[in-house]
């Protein structure tokens, strides 16, 4: 099932997205349990799918991008953070760094993981069971503060307001038996950056879940990102960074697009 979130009449509600593009009404719970009403639901403002309870992220998780960042794979993956004021719905804007400002900020496709239940210390072969379902993500990059401004560690250049869009729908389980064999793609202002497949992956997405709850808990809600593949935008020859005025499109197999438009912060 498409689950996508949204505003009708001002409320905040979930529907189902058919693949004839009707949306009908949802109720009930997004991690006990949603059904569908067969009512037509309309839809006012498309919302990310859901409001996360934690944003982890993987770095250096597709093999051709850690040969195009020049490191070695990693023996483990490699954990950051987002916080939740991160979150970008469609349609609204990612929003270019002013009052810290930043002059390389980057875009990177990741398919992001969202779990369904609580998840503790759990094994590979059981880790799928734990996930709810998938949505596109946009992990934008501050380049400049992730390598100078953050003392080593990347969450300050990854944790700007609106750098973690994600939609249009979470697409669940049923629909996406195996999350390592989508195609994935960045489109900026019209050209594909981006164009790879999540088999690239160094660690699949049953080894991250089995690695992220290892003596931790995964709450349901909680969203995993990733990785991205290569041709990212400070890897290019000149390096691309987003301006104002440019749209950006995240593409994903089986789950659709999540295109965002880019301003500039307003400081008073």
């Amino acid at each position: 099932m498409k689950i996508i979130r949204f505003l009708s009449a001002g409320r905040e509600q979930f529907g189902r997205l058919h693949d004839d593009g009707r949306t009908t009404l949802l109720e009930g719970d997004l991690f006990a349990g949603l059904h569908d009403t067969g009512k037509p639901a309309t839809v006012d403002k498309l919302l990310a799918p859901l409001v996360p309870r934690d944003i982890l992220c993987v770095g250096l998780n597709y093999k051709k991008h850690a040969a195009e960042s020049n490191a070695e794979p990693p023996a483990h993956p490699v954990l950051f953070m987002k916080n939740s004021g991160t979150l970008q719905n469609p349609g609204d804007a990612i929003v270019l760094p002013r009052k810290l400002r930043s002059d390389e900020v980057d875009y990177e496709c990741e398919l992001a993981v969202v779990i369904g239940k609580t998840c503790h210390n759990v094994s590979r072969a059981d880790a799928l069971r734990h996930v709810l379902g998938y949505t596109c993500a946009n992990d934008v990059s501050a380049r400049d503060w992730q390598r100078n401004g953050g003392g080593g560690q990347w969450c300050r250049g990854k944790t700007f307001a609106t750098f973690c869009p994600l939609g249009p729908a979470l697409v669940t389980t049923d629909e996406i038996t195996d999350p390592n064999r989508l195609a994935i793609k960045t489109i900026l202002n019209g050209q594909t950056l981006q164009d790879w497949n999540t088999s690239d992956m160094i660690f699949d997405v049953p080894t991250l879940v089995e690695f992220l709850s290892a003596s931790m808990i995964l709450n349901p809600g909680t969203v995993i990102l990733t990785g991205t593949p290569h041709g990212v935008g400070f890897a290019r020859k000149p390096p691309v960074y987003l301006k104002a005025g440019d749209s950006v499109t995240i593409e994903i197999e089986k789950i659709g697009t999540l295109t965002n438009p880019v301003v500039e912060e307003a400081v008073g």
